[in-house]
């Protein structure tokens, strides 16, 4: 069958790429191996709970609502209802004290003083002195094609603003933390906070991320009834704007035709064609190396793929629990409204504990037990029955657990009961309110989303240079392959992981362009922002 364009995997990244380019009036196939599109945005029932419903995958959207792609494409007409609670992030001692983060920044502040004055105002100093640089250089860089670093380095030296992002930039997390916070305890929650963009907190090229974190208005969010309603409102935009989604349909190669990409070849033999363009939200290893004939791939390109690195500590693993009541923190007993926190941080008593976690990743040991998670069902009761409630809680593990993935299948189990013990030392009502649990390992990650590969959600490292107009790597870094008609739309693209739909976003303005088709809500060139500063 002829298409104009047809997209490799539907993660969240390829619908937001094929619904702009289907509104563009491009006939767009989307084939995905799995029986359901979206990716990570999984929500599921517990099959021996019905009612029950857990995000196996992703929880957590930052600022979502906020994005340009969840606006242009009406995403919430289509179902995509977000939620900011107000105590946004608490992280609870065992002493009883917390270190909290609200949506309201003042009440951050109040927060940061109970335990530094001296980290309260430093606080205010950096998000007023970079609130700025988020607003009118970082959000205007992720929501574009990436510039050469020569130029992009060129035009920020010439304000004070971007001289000032450069400096920062040249610090690690712990550089910048260290030098600028003083309380263990806050040095250690920022800490944390940055590694949940796995970012390795002792590489040089990332103080800013602290800084900006601080600066952000946009907090955690969540779906109304799961992150799974995203995926849904998506494929609506989608088949709304006339494209076409095929489930069950494995990519075996991409066919080429006079050196051009000009379709795929499936598993099962089926053969589908595309007059302009075909486009894979797929890793690197699977794109270059799975879906190329060997020799339609220059050793260089298979070279720089075969070394394209995967996040040490982006595994995950969950321990997710089916309750009569919701959690009940000993620390609430105190402080009432800590019953309310959307996400909880737990085992975080000291900085040193997350210098620990990061040395267990890579010598492949368990680490301490430090997690965070949610009851989602506080703020949205349609994602258990009548009077029930769904509670999970993540830690970060290495995923060659003593130097081999699958010990996991034996140790699953036993580390979700620690995990258990651990959350019961906060919340003791644990003890009698968990109706049944389930876990599932960084190695499960992987058997689920082959393109996590190694576990890693971000899909490719912020290291070996894998950034920016480098991402995933020299050559491929806006959003091209390396034959004609191959475009790159996936999270191993600028800006990475999570769930941002900004690869998607910026690869539907490469392909447009690269048509000739007018795209009326692309945001003014970078360049031209840039040199406004």
């Amino acid at each position: 069958m002829d298409y104009d364009g047809i997209i490799v995997g539907a993660g969240h990244n390829s619908l937001v790429l094929q619904a702009y380019l289907c509104r563009a009036g491009l006939k767009v196939l989307c084939i995905e191996r799995r029986d359901a599109a979206g990716g990570g945005l999984a929500t599921v029932e517990d099959p021996r709970y019905p009612g029950f419903l857990h995000n196996t995958h992703s929880f957590y959207h930052r600022a979502l609502n906020r994005m340009p792609w969840y606006r242009d494409l009406e995403l919430k007409r289509h179902g995509a209802v977000y939620l900011e609670p107000e105590l946004n992030v608490s992280l609870l001692l065992k002493r009883g004290a917390a270190l909290e983060w609200w949506t309201d920044f003042e009440k951050t502040v109040e927060a940061f003083a109970r335990f530094s004055r001296r980290d309260a105002d430093t606080l205010r100093r950096w998000r007023d002195d970079f609130l700025p640089i988020v607003e009118e250089i970082l959000i205007p860089e992720a929501q574009a094609p990436p510039l050469h670093p020569g130029r992009r380095r060129a035009l920020l030296e010439q304000s004070a603003r971007g001289r000032l992002l450069l400096s920062v930039s040249a610090l690690s997390p712990l550089e910048f933390v260290q030098r600028e916070f003083e309380h263990p305890v806050i040095q250690a929650g920022l800490l944390f906070f940055n590694g949940l963009r796995e970012v390795d907190l002792r590489c040089a090229g990332f103080g800013h991320h602290i800084a900006a974190l601080l600066a952000s208005s946009g907090k955690a969010q969540m779906c109304i009834g799961g992150s799974g309603a995203l995926a849904r409102a998506l494929v609506s935009a989608v088949v709304e704007s006339g494209g076409e989604i095929r489930l069950q349909t494995t990519p075996k190669r991409f066919v080429v035709e006079a050196g051009r990409v000009v379709g795929v070849e499936t598993a099962s033999g089926e053969r589908f064609t595309a007059r302009h363009f075909v486009a894979s939200g797929l890793n690197p290893h699977q794109s270059f190396l799975e879906l190329f004939d060997e020799d339609l791939l220059p050793s260089a390109w298979r070279d720089r793929a075969r070394g394209f690195q995967y996040n040490l500590i982006a595994p995950l693993f969950a321990l997710n629990l089916n309750l009569s009541e919701p959690p009940c923190y000993r620390a609430a007993e105190r402080y009432a409204h800590l019953d309310d926190a959307f996400m909880v941080i737990l085992g975080l008593e000291h900085v040193d504990r997350y210098l620990d976690m990061v040395r267990c990743h890579e010598e492949g040991t368990m680490p301490p037990v430090v997690m965070w998670g949610s009851c989602p069902t506080i703020f949205d009761s349609s994602q258990a029955p009548e009077g029930r409630h769904t509670a999970f809680m993540w830690q970060k593990v290495p995923y060659r657990l003593n130097g081999d993935p699958t010990n996991w299948d034996r140790e699953k189990e036993r580390h979700g009961g620690d995990m258990l013990s651990v959350w019961r030392e906060y919340a003791p009502n644990l003890k009698d309110a968990v109706i049944d649990s389930f876990v599932r390992s960084a190695l499960d990650i992987e058997r689920t989303f082959p393109n996590m590969k190694a576990g890693d959600l971000l899909v490719g490292a912020f290291t070996n240079g894998q950034i920016g107009y480098d991402r995933p790597f020299p050559g491929a870094g806006h959003y091209r392959g390396h034959l004609p008609g191959l475009y790159l739309c996936g999270s191993c693209c600028h800006p990475g992981g999570n769930i941002t739909g900004l690869p998607g976003y910026n690869c539907a303005q490469i392909i447009l362009n690269d048509l000739g088709l007018r795209a009326m809500w692309a945001p003014e060139p970078l360049e031209r922002r840039l040199g406004r500063l």
